[in-house]
């Protein structure tokens, strides 16, 4: 009897809660999808900004470098350019700066990034602080401190005529191609520091003491553990320089090095001490092409870099 009605019970029914109409009001529905047509309004002014201002200039300059002042053929200021030894010496010049400056910034640029982010000391988080400032600061302003210093009437040669009584002081390497390279280092290297100690800030720390108490080398840290790890912000940042260093004009006029000449400096004398625009605008084509090729690889790299 008692199994029977065990079987006869019935089953409960679950009873559907009815949903308050706010509720079934804020369903979420599909995204409101913008036209084509909208987009296209929102794009086109900066698109015509970017062409007038920057990109109907351009095709000016390329314009112009195939279009000899004096007649002749479209290739011929290229040809003459090429052929021509202030431009070799230029490019030269511009190449072995550039990569110079490149080189000496990554290696002092990585050296103070590890003082900074490593060795605990008063004022490091200033210093990072101040690294962060420099990179506002115009490269002619840290040529004109090199120039107070080192200059011919510098307070460095100040100090040595007036302990010797010497006519001039020993210091004039700022007019060499050396006191440009010097220049270029000391105003790029935060350029460096700046996505290093960035990088060195997500370093996971136990693994450095993990090493030492391993008994490692500070030496060894650095090589195995540190550096590994800040290779795509070097990397990054030395790309970054690079291209800057191949384009930079200020310093190179701002030290006084006559002998020293650059792709930027020789388009500055054609065009404005020779008045020569077609052979100006082919050197500025040139520099345009390995610079926008540096970039190319400077956006690689970034990207690979997380940056």
């Amino acid at each position: 009897m008692a199994e029977a009605t065990r079987r006869a019970a019935p089953v409960p029914v679950p009873v559907p809660v009815p949903v308050p109409a706010q509720d079934r009001g804020s369903a979420p529905g599909p995204a409101p999808q913008t036209p084509a047509r909208l987009n296209l309004v929102w794009a086109l002014p900066p698109v015509v900004v970017l062409g007038l201002v920057f990109l109907y200039p351009l095709a000016l300059v390329v314009q112009q470098s195939f279009s000899p002042e004096n007649g002749g053929g479209a290739f011929d200021a290229y040809t003459s350019v090429f052929a021509s030894q202030s431009f070799r010496e230029a490019l030269g010049t511009t190449v072995w700066l550039a990569v110079g400056a490149t080189v000496g910034c990554l290696v002092l640029g990585f050296a103070l990034a590890l003082v900074i982010a490593f060795v605990p000391f008063p004022g490091a988080r200033a210093v990072a602080k101040f690294i962060d400032v420099f990179l506002s600061f115009p490269s002619f302003l840290i040529t004109l401190a090199l120039l107070f210093v080192y200059g011919t009437v510098g307070m460095a040669n100040g100090l040595v005529t007036d302990l010797t009584g010497a006519a001039e002081g020993p210091f004039h390497f700022l007019t060499t191609p050396w006191g440009v390279l010097l220049a270029e280092i000391t105003y790029f290297t935060p350029f460096v520091m700046r996505p290093l100690l960035a990088a060195f800030s997500q370093l996971d720390t136990a693994q450095l003491e993990v090493a030492a108490g391993l008994g490692a080398r500070p030496a060894r840290i650095v090589r195995q553990v540190i550096l590994p790890e800040a290779l795509p912000a070097l990397a990054a940042g030395g790309s970054l320089v690079l291209v800057m260093c191949l384009n930079e004009f200020g310093i190179v006029l701002f030290t006084g090095a006559k002998d020293v000449t650059t792709l930027p400096m020789l388009i500055y004398g054609k065009a404005i001490l020779e008045s020569d625009y077609s052979a100006a605008c082919v050197v500025a084509v040139v520099n345009i092409a390995i610079s926008v090729g540096l970039f190319g690889l400077y956006r690689m790299v970034g990207k690979r870099a997380g940056a």
